[in-house]
C-alpha cells in the first residue's frame, strides 16, 4: 500500500511541474528531444509497471501497460475509461471527483473468479492513475479458510451431537440395568470418539506438514525398507490378507532427501484408501521403479469401483468425498489424499491419480531420489 500511495504523490507531482501528454513531433518520444523528459519517464514507467496501471485524461484512456491492455483488451487507448473498465462499483473512481482514495474491489473482472482492487489517484484536476491490484488469490486463500472451518465444524458436530444424545440416554437408571443395551450404546460411543480422535490427528498432521513444507527434509531415506515394512504391518495387522498387497520393487537407487515419517504416513493412506474402497477379493498392487530423470516412481492400484473423472481433480482437497455416506461409514476424515498432496510437495515430487470407472484407481508418486539433486 505504501508503495501506491508513493506512485500516486510521484505522478502527481510531475503532472503538475508539466502539462499532458503532447504528441512527439518525430513519433518516437524516447529520442525526440523536443518531448519533455518527466511526461516520458512517467508513460515509461506506467508501461514498466506488472500490475495493469491507466493513465486516464478527461475520462479517456491515455497510456495503457501490457497488463492492462491483457486484462482490458488491447486497443483501450484513445477509448473511454468506462467502455475499458465495465464494472458498475467502478464508475465513481473512473468518473466521478475523488473524495478519497479508498480502493473498490471489482469481482468477475478477468474471469468468473478473479477479484481486483481498482485504486484511482487525482494528479491534476483533468488526469488520474488508475491500478488494478490482483486479489485472486488472497480471495481464494480466504474462501478455503471458510470452508475449511465450516467442513472442520461440520465433522465435529456429529459425532459430538452423537455422544451427547447417548450420554444423556445413558443416565436413564433403567437403560443402565440393561447390560446388552448399554454395551450397544457405549460401542457407538467409541467409534464416534475414535472418529473426532482420527479427525484431530489429522489435521495436526496436516498443520505440521503445511509449516515446514517450504523446506526440503534434512534425512536420507531409503525407500525400499520403508514401503517393505508398511506393507508387511499392514498385512500383519488382519487388515489386508497375504496373498491381497502385491510388491514389485525394482529399484537400482532408492535413497532420497525425505523425512521417514512422513513417507511412512503418505503409504499408510494410499494403501489404506485402496484397502477400503477396492474389492474384498481384490489384488493391491504396489510397484516400485526409477525413472530416467532420477526420480522414484511408486504407484499403488487397486481393483475397486474407480472414480468418475469430474471428481479427480478435487480429490485432494479437504473433506472433499466422493461419496459422503460411505466414506463416513468405512471411518475416513475426508483429509487423507489432502495429507498425501502435502508430503508430496514437502519431497519436491509429483502426485498423480488416475481412475476407471468398473477397472480400479492408480495412484501414482513420483519422489527425486538424491541423485537428482546437484551437489
Amino acid at each position: 500500500m505504501l508503495i501506491v500511495i508513493l506512485w500516486g504523490w510521484w505522478f502527481k507531482n510531475i503532472s503538475e511541474a508539466s502539462t499532458p501528454f503532447p504528441e512527439s513531433k518525430s513519433g518516437n518520444s524516447l529520442t525526440d528531444p523536443t518531448y519533455p523528459f518527466s511526461q516520458a519517464t512517467a508513460a515509461d514507467i506506467i508501461i514498466a509497471m506488472d500490475e495493469p496501471a491507466l493513465l486516464v485524461n478527461q475520462g479517456q484512456v491515455e497510456v495503457a501497460n501490457r497488463a492492462a491492455e491483457n486484462l482490458l483488451g488491447m486497443h483501450i487507448e484513445g477509448g473511454d475509461i468506462r467502455m475499458a473498465i465495465r464494472h458498475p462499483a467502478a464508475i465513481r473512481l473512473l468518473t466521478e471527483p475523488l473524495d478519497n482514495m479508498t480502493p473498490v474491489l471489482l469481482a468477475g473482472l478477468g474471469g468468473v473468479n478473479r477479484r481486483w482492487e481498482l485504486y484511482a489517484y487525482p494528479l491534476n484536476e483533468e488526469q488520474r492513475l488508475i491500478l488494478l491490484r490482483d486479489q485472486s488469490t488472497a480471495h481464494l486463500t480466504e474462501q478455503v479458510r471458510i470452508d475449511f472451518v465450516a467442513n472442520t465444524s461440520h465433522e465435529l458436530r456429529t459425532p459430538l451431537a452423537t455422544l451427547s444424545g447417548f450420554i444423556e440416554t445413558l443416565e436413564d437408571d433403567d437403560v443402565i440395568k440393561e447390560r446388552d443395551t448399554r454395551h450397544h450404546f457405549l460401542s457407538i460411543m467409541a467409534r464416534e470418539a475414535k472418529r473426532m480422535q482420527n479427525l484431530v490427528d489429522d489435521l495436526m498432521s496436516l498443520s505440521r506438514i503445511e509449516a515446514g513444507k517450504f523446506s526440503l527434509p534434512n534425512d536420507i531415506v531409503h525407500m525400499s525398507p520403508v514401503v517393505e515394512e508398511v506393507v508387511s504391518n499392514i498385512q500383519a495387522s488382519g487388515q489386508a490378507k497375504a496373498a491381497q498387497i502385491t510388491l514389485e520393487n525394482h529399484l537400482s537407487s532408492d535413497s532420497l532427501q525425505g523425512d521417514r515419517a512422513e513417507l511412512t504416513q503418505l503409504l499408510y493412506n494410499i494403501i489404506g484408501n485402496a484397502l477400503k474402497y477396492g474389492r474384498k477379493d481384490g489384488i493391491i498392487k504396489v510397484a516400485l521403479d526409477n525413472t530416467d530423470d532420477h526420480r522414484i516412481k511408486l504407484a499403488i492400484a487397486d481393483e475397486g469401483d474407480g472414480i468418475p473423472f469430474h471428481h479427480i481433480p478435487r480429490l485432494t482437497e479437504r473433506f472433499y468425498r466422493v461419496d459422503n455416506s460411505r466414506s463416513r461409514a468405512l471411518g475416513g476424515t475426508g483429509l487423507g489424499l489432502a495429507i498425501v498432496k502435502q508430503i508430496v510437495e514437502h519431497h519436491r515430487g509429483e502426485l498423480l491419480i488416475d481412475s476407471l470407472p468398473g477397472k480400479g484407481t492408480t495412484v501414482t508418486v513420483f519422489l527425486p531420489t538424491t541423485d537428482f539433486f546437484p551437489e
